[in-house]
């Protein structure tokens, strides 16, 4: 079973949407068996909050399912326990740094990496801020198809 952690800097955005967007991808594959997927922060600002409204909104335009959602910061733990990290954008790799002191074990990759569409920056801006959740759930949905197809799964019925 492959253990995938989404990690952005509030947990209520870009990483609670990357992992009902991933889950729902290998849900339609039928392959939902061979994952366990959850998100996590780099900070402890949003500990304990739901989803942000705007972002349950893009998820359920787009047909996405998704659960109760409560925000929690990364840990070690977590680290350890994780097979592959994706975090939304480099800063997150700095808010990881903190609490895991250095990716030992080379976990950790910048979601859009796996995005073959990217052609500029490799982070995913935040919508909290920018309240661009379109263009947000856009980026998060192709890195997650880089991420299956690079782990081998057909991505054409996604």
């Amino acid at each position: 079973m492959k253990k995938i952690m989404f990690v952005c800097l509030g947990n209520i955005c870009r990483s609670p949407m990357a992992e009902y967007i991933f889950k729902d991808m290998v849900r339609k594959l039928g392959v939902e068996d061979e994952f366990s997927i959850s998100s996590t922060a780099t900070s402890t600002e949003e500990v304990g909050h739901d989803m942000y409204t705007p972002a349950k909104r893009c998820l359920t335009q787009h047909g996405i399912r998704f659960g109760k959602h409560t925000a929690r910061q990364f840990t070690l733990q977590d680290y350890n326990e994780s097979d592959y990290i994706f975090i939304m954008e480099m800063h997150n790799y700095v808010g990881l740094c903190r609490i895991i002191q250095d990716d030992y074990d080379g976990k950790i990759y910048l979601l859009r990496e796996y995005d073959k569409k990217c052609r500029k920056s490799k982070d995913i801006a935040d919508p909290w801020y920018t309240g661009d959740f379109e263009t947000a759930y856009s980026e998060i949905r192709s890195g997650c198809i880089g991420v299956l197809k690079h782990f081998g799964y057909n991505t054409s019925k996604l």
